[in-house]
């Protein structure tokens, strides 16, 4: 399997398999507060599931970590893709995954956000934090 594409935005959701963004793909995030600050964020996750993954139990998990490798939120969960019918044998299958979530920030700084598929890293994005108060 595969990670397609890890997004951070202001706000993100999935309806019938297709994304919705709001504000997304950033990489620098202004906190106009005074820190410790809480900021809504929506994270957007694409995974491609090739055709001999499909129809069993995967499991996924998103971790947000600041650069002392501090775990600031975790959520994970588990997915399954089924083989629609009449798709071609050896089709690869696309599933996207959002959420949203109040992240505390003790800080400005740099943090990561990680992606694991089945327990192993698919896809790693730094973002930063800046004081905008």
């Amino acid at each position: 399997m595969q990670v397609e594409w890890l997004i951070l935005a202001d706000s993100a959701q999935v309806v019938g398999n297709k994304l919705y963004i709001m504000g997304g793909g950033w990489d620098r995030l202004t906190v106009n507060k005074e820190f410790p600050a809480e900021q809504r964020v929506g994270i957007a996750l694409a995974i491609k599931v090739p055709w001999n993954r499909t129809n069993e139990r995967h499991e996924f998990e998103i971790e947000i970590a600041s650069e002392d490798a501090e775990t600031i939120a975790k959520v994970g969960g588990n997915f399954e893709v089924g083989r629609p019918p009449g798709i071609p044998p050896g089709q690869d299958q696309r599933i996207q995954l959002a959420v949203e979530a109040n992240l505390k920030f003790a800080r400005p700084g740099s943090f990561v956000i990680v992606a694991k598929l089945d327990g192993k890293e698919g896809q790693r994005v730094p973002f930063h934090v800046m004081s905008g108060a």
